[in-house]
């Protein structure tokens, strides 16, 4: 049984994701009811950012904690990946130590090459092309808040990065209708987008009016207009992006009881209004929180799953309830399209 990586949407199954939804609620539950997991103890987890991040690191570093075990982080100053050592030793040395790798970072052929040449399975927590853990989240949200993911309408309002690109591979597995509003110039990967209509149940609009985009939407969905490595377009940007804002008219506009959310950062005042980002129908922060209890489905199903699947050696403390184990998949599509732009 080979091992398994987290990359994109392309490495999974709709099995899959509806597998790492139901652990995710069942490990949310336990938390909240003070059930102790142990499942990975003695494993760890190398964190690798060449971005910083708040809930990445965080949402990792106490999922690993939550499950028994430990994350070592690690920047670019500690490895030079690429310069002081290639990528291919890296990945081979950290295989040595650790049982998983987790990397945020900006080219996504990065990441592939990584999990080309690692023996653990290696997660995408962040690359300029996708952004596939916080859409995964996202749509595990949506699901607690009782919306239908092969119904639902997903408007997402903004620049064309990662997060929009993550959000229509999702549409590959689930039958969503995905509208990105963005101005000219600044759309999402087209080749994602042509896959979709290929082969996804889901569909994909690009439409350059956000009300056109909004009308009856269940989810309103923005990121910032200017991310990591885009700093120097930021006075350019703004005045582009500035009709692309998530405000309360554009919240009346949805269906009623459409959820608002944000991937955060955000600049309060520019793509999001205060008063939406605060308001009754912003699930913005119980989307944050939810990043570290998919997270530890994902941990879980890789690290402790993956190696039982693949008869791992060693023995895997803290397993209460066998009969809930997660059975993996044989096998993964990658996609090493090169990065574009993004976050």
């Amino acid at each position: 049984m080979a091992k398994r990586d987290l990359l994109s949407f392309s490495d999974l199954t709709r099995p899959d994701v509806d597998r790492l939804f139901q652990t995710a609620a069942r490990l949310k539950a336990d938390l909240r009811a003070g059930r102790a997991h142990h499942e990975l103890d003695q494993r760890t987890l190398a964190l690798i950012f060449h971005k910083p991040s708040l809930r990445t690191r965080l949402s990792f570093e106490v999922a690993m904690t939550q499950l028994g075990g430990s994350s070592i982080f690690i920047t670019e100053r500690e490895i030079g990946m690429g310069q002081r050592e290639s990528v291919s030793d890296v990945a081979r040395v950290l295989s040595g130590y650790v049982n998983g790798i987790m990397i945020r970072t900006f080219a996504h052929e990065l990441a592939v090459d990584l999990a080309k040449h690692a023996t653990v399975p290696v997660i995408n927590g962040l690359t300029d092309w996708l952004h596939p853990c916080q859409i995964l989240a996202d749509l595990f949200t949506m699901k607690e808040h009782g919306k239908d993911l092969d119904e639902a309408v997903v408007t997402y309002i903004g620049d064309g990065n990662n997060v929009a690109n993550s959000w229509i591979e999702a549409a590959r597995l689930f039958g969503l209708e995905i509208r990105v509003a963005c101005p000219e110039g600044y759309d999402p990967d087209p080749r994602l987008k042509a896959q979709v209509e290929r082969s996804g149940p889901g569909r994909v609009r690009i439409v350059r009016s956000v009300a056109e985009a909004a009308q009856g939407a269940d989810v309103l969905y923005t990121d910032v207009w200017a991310s990591m490595g885009q700093e120097a377009e930021r006075e350019k940007r703004l005045p582009i992006f500035r009709s692309f804002q998530i405000n309360r008219s554009i919240v009346k506009m949805a269906n009623p009881g459409a959820l608002v959310m944000h991937c955060l950062p955000a600049h309060r005042g520019e793509e999001i209004t205060e008063d939406v980002l605060e308001g009754p129908q912003s699930v913005v922060f119980p989307q944050a929180e939810n990043r570290m209890h998919l997270q530890k489905a994902v941990l879980y199903d890789l690290l402790v799953a993956g190696a039982l699947a693949r008869g791992a050696k060693g023995k895997v403390a803290g397993r209460v309830k066998p009969k809930k184990r997660i059975a993996a998949k044989a096998g993964t599509r990658r996609t090493a399209a090169r990065s574009r732009r993004g976050r």
